[in-house]
């Protein structure tokens, strides 16, 4: 692989980890952002599975996302005055984790650990506030892919153009000659994120979370600087059509208007949704999309190819962030072993993958039920479920061997690149 010439758009996690995986290979690699810096801003994420396996082959990078986890011991359903009807706790053991992760993470936490792991690579070159503005390459000989930028960088041609800029991405878009909502599949659901200056939950590192009806859900957490984070879902019920709509227009005219859409939304919702509304209108790290799944018939198109949410986002099923570390290596790794022949190295990574994407972006049965009832009776019912459980032991029992069904680092056994030092 050495001398071939790489462009990666993104870097937020699937983009810099590409970029550390080719540079290992001895690939020349640039990666373009189209925002003015590094995004520190999003949710937590967690790291299980495969993502797991490679975060070990990365030099320091566990010790880092121990030294930044969240630290979250467990999360609560909780009734309206506050008081918990059970308590769902981590394993201990990495390698077994229940729905609690040993390695959850700021999203923008984990981009910069990422970052700062590539940023001084001689094979890595960084360039902010720029995009892809057209791409041309050649279907017949499988020449390299002419570049034009958007934002004064120079017309370049590249051997391989790789897309990490997420579920909607323009880059895909151009890549395949398609418009930036196809291949996209709703789930009916958004998120939104913010941190308050304060600690609500007085020192605990159990999270809280409540269920409002119409698929109402918030929860907070304790952030590694003694702030709150908070999250907020809300769930559409399945018949109805297009649900995200009035959520996608309100974001069109930027963050103030997507804040009032969702102070309106979630009015009345009960708990501390007030307090939460207010802090939120005035937070400055807010951030919010809506949640889907990307599904494509092929991962590539000649020399131009998808990493990531780009690729294969999981939506509702949980996982993209470890899916995300895995496509980046598994791609470093195909290109690398058939060397001087990139269509192979291309496709090796498409049958890698496949498998993979298939099982993570299986969404749990009844994920939105739990997560999120749609009225008064499905919370109340949910809740006593769930104290009936945590009261008898056996959410102890379904953590250690339901939930590792999931969660184990040998679900998904990763191929070894002799390259890979």
């Amino acid at each position: 692989m050495s001398g071939l010439k790489v462009l990666v758009v993104g870097a937020s996690i699937a983009g810099p980890a590409t970029a550390y995986w080719l540079a290992k290979a001895g690939a020349q690699v640039t990666v373009i952002e189209r925002f003015p810096e590094l995004r520190t801003s999003g949710q937590a994420v967690d790291i299980r599975t495969a993502g797991v396996s490679v975060m070990r082959k990365m030099s320091g990078m566990e010790a880092q996302v121990r030294a930044k986890s969240t630290q979250e011991e467990g999360i609560s359903f909780v009734r309206e005055d506050g008081r918990p009807y059970g308590t769902i706790r981590a394993t201990g053991n990495p390698d077994q984790q229940s729905l609690v992760s040993e390695y959850e993470i700021f999203r923008g936490d984990l981009a910069k650990i990422i970052f700062d792991l590539t940023k001084d690579d001689d094979n890595i070159t960084y360039i902010f506030n720029e995009q892809i503005a057209s791409m041309q390459q050649s279907e017949s000989d499988g020449s390299p892919i002419t570049v034009e930028f958007a934002n004064g960088s120079a017309t370049s041609k590249y051997d391989l153009v790789i897309g990490c800029d997420g579920a909607t991405s323009r880059t895909r878009a151009i890549g395949f000659g398609c418009s930036v909502r196809d291949h996209i599949i709703p789930s009916n659901s958004w998120a939104a994120y913010f941190t308050i200056n304060q600690d609500l939950l007085q020192g605990s590192r159990v999270g809280q979370g409540y269920s409002a009806v119409g698929g109402r859900f918030m929860s907070v957490g304790l952030d590694p600087s003694g702030h709150s984070r908070v999250l907020l879902m809300n769930i559409h019920s399945r018949g109805k059509l297009d649900a995200t709509l009035p959520f996608r227009q309100a974001s069109i005219h930027g963050d103030d208007s997507l804040k009032r859409y969702i102070a309106q939304h979630y009015q009345g919702a009960g708990w501390k949704s007030n307090y939460f509304m207010q802090e939120m209108m005035d937070s400055e790290d807010f951030y919010a999309s809506e949640i889907v799944q990307v599904k494509l018939p092929s991962l590539y198109n000649g020399r131009f190819v998808l990493v990531g949410d780009a690729g294969y986002a999981t939506g509702p099923a949980g996982g993209g962030t470890s899916l995300a570390l895995a496509g980046a290596y598994i791609l470093a790794g195909e290109v690398g072993k058939h060397t001087g022949d990139l269509a192979a190295g291309l496709k090796g990574y498409e049958q890698q993958m496949r498998p993979i994407i298939k099982e993570m972006q299986k969404i749990p049965p009844f994920i939105t039920t739990i997560l999120a009832p749609q009225t008064t009776w499905g919370i109340w019912l949910r809740n006593y479920a769930f104290a009936f459980i945590a009261w008898t032991g056996i959410a102890d029992f379904a953590q250690k061997y339901l939930g590792a069904a999931f969660a184990n680092t040998k679900t998904f056994p990763l191929p070894d690149y002799k390259w890979v030092a």
